[in-house]
């Protein structure tokens, strides 16, 4: 079940940019019953430097990455991740799932009703 997860992580990481943790993190709770605060671990651990790796060097060659913007936003996620991960293992498994079901929703609502230009 890991090939087909990480495959579709994959293909919509590159496409959309998300991140495979939207689908990663929801189907290794539902699909493999996992509890969330494992899920967000592992998706942390199996999508980090393969998917940006490959991704980036996709979209560099295309012309469509801003340096200038993706370097210092790279330097705060990193030292920004580790205070999310420490909030997110002080909440138990349920408000962290609903947090996170939260969030996806805000930003469904966001792209639905406010769709970029262009």
């Amino acid at each position: 079940m890991a090939i087909p997860l990480g495959a579709a992580a994959g293909i919509l990481s590159g496409m959309f940019g998300i991140g495979g943790g939207v689908i990663i993190v929801p189907a290794l709770i539902y699909i493999l019953g996992f509890e969330p605060k494992t899920a967000t671990g592992t998706s942390l651990a199996a999508l980090l430097l393969p998917v940006a790796v490959f991704a980036v060097i996709s979209y560099a060659h295309a012309g469509h990455v801003n340096f200038r913007v993706a370097v210092p936003m790279a330097i705060c996620l990193a030292i920004a991740a580790p205070f999310g991960a420490k909030i997110a293992l002080s909440l138990s498994n349920r408000t962290l799932a609903q947090a996170f079901g939260i969030f996806l929703g805000l930003v469904a609502i966001r792209l639905i009703a406010f769709p970029p230009k262009g």
